[in-house]
């Protein structure tokens, strides 16, 4: 396999155990952390979620360039 195709493949493999983890992650409290917006009224409901956005992008950041790193070597 090429470069390019282990990368895809370990990408999919992330998402796919985030995808099995998200109940976890929710019990954790990921998605209603301080700083996340939620607006509820009547018929509506809008929720804008800052904190937790900043968080998962951290990790995936973190994860990437640890994969990055794995790859060169």
């Amino acid at each position: 396999m090429n470069g390019m195709a282990k990368f895809l493949v370990t990408i999919g493999l992330i998402l796919v155990a985030l995808g099995l983890l998200w109940p976890l992650l929710r019990k954790l409290g990921l998605g209603h952390l301080p700083g996340d917006i939620v607006i509820e009224r009547d018929n509506f409901r809008f929720y804008f979620p800052i904190a937790t956005s900043l968080v998962v992008s951290i990790v995936l950041s973190l994860l990437l360039t640890l994969l990055f790193w794995l790859f060169r070597r």
